[in-house]
């Protein structure tokens, strides 16, 4: 049995960590390179840093950044933000990604997760997913969340995964920053009609949020930022717990 991942989210906006409440009001929470090196010697099984300023403002991932936080981690490492081409692709792996995530720009080209899948191998290519329940259907949101669509979760899930996706980073909007709990019912439902794997975000506030993300939302791994940022939960005590309720993690 493949062993269940945590995985630490850098938010990056102006080359600093951030993280707010349902991705608003947003505050400072250290140095990325920093927090990368020590996210990689405390347990942590992958990182994701995530530029959440590059697709608003329309300019591309730091590769300098990048290749700093690489030097510094031993663990595997997905990039994304404001990734719409190849050669984006291209010049963030080569500067020390092991992989990226694409977001709005695979729901406007859909054709890019193809293209991406067949250059550069499926295990590479991660699609995040942002969506929030309107009126008791789950919508794709773009943009951090900004921008709503008609796009049903599920159904996007399904043909992010005939293109050649590896993985699906989803975060449920109405549950990120809230402190509440991941959302499992979507969680368990995506993981039931995928065969990729899928991370959980949005929502970690506890341990037992992670443990239930894995036994109700049969997650294959469960993302947070501000609960390890701020040294609200430590990795190594949420392993030894998930251990104690017998779900598989790399101690």
């Amino acid at each position: 049995m493949l062993t269940k991942r945590i995985i630490p989210c850098l938010d990056i906006k102006d080359g600093r960590t951030v993280k707010g409440v349902n991705f608003v009001d947003l505050r400072d929470a250290g140095d990325p390179v920093e927090l990368a090196e020590i996210y990689s010697r405390s347990g942590a099984d992958e990182l994701v840093f995530l530029d959440i300023s590059a697709t608003e403002e329309k300019r591309k991932t730091l590769a300098e950044l990048v290749r700093k936080v690489a030097a510094k981690v031993n663990i595997p490492f997905t990039v994304g933000g404001g990734i719409s081409s190849v050669e984006d692709v291209d010049i963030l792996l080569q500067n020390g990604a092991d992989k990226v995530a694409i977001n709005s720009s695979a729901v406007k080209n859909p054709q890019l997760i193809n293209e991406l899948s067949a250059k550069f191998g499926r295990q590479c290519i991660v699609v995040a997913i942002d969506a929030k329940q309107v009126n008791g259907k789950w919508l794709v949101h773009l943009v951090g969340g900004k921008v709503p669509t008609e796009i049903d979760l599920f159904e996007w899930a399904k043909e992010v995964e005939e293109r050649g996706a590896g993985e699906i980073l989803f975060t449920s909007m109405d549950n990120d920053g809230t402190k509440a709990g991941f959302a499992n019912e979507a969680l368990q439902k995506l993981s039931n009609e995928l065969t990729i794997p899928i991370i959980a975000s949005g929502g970690a506030g506890n341990i037992q949020h992670f443990c239930d993300a894995f036994t109700k939302g049969k997650a294959d791994a469960a993302l947070a930022a501000s609960v390890f940022h701020f040294k609200e939960i430590e990795i190594k005590d949420l392993k030894e717990e998930m251990r104690k309720e017998r779900i598989e993690v790399r101690l």
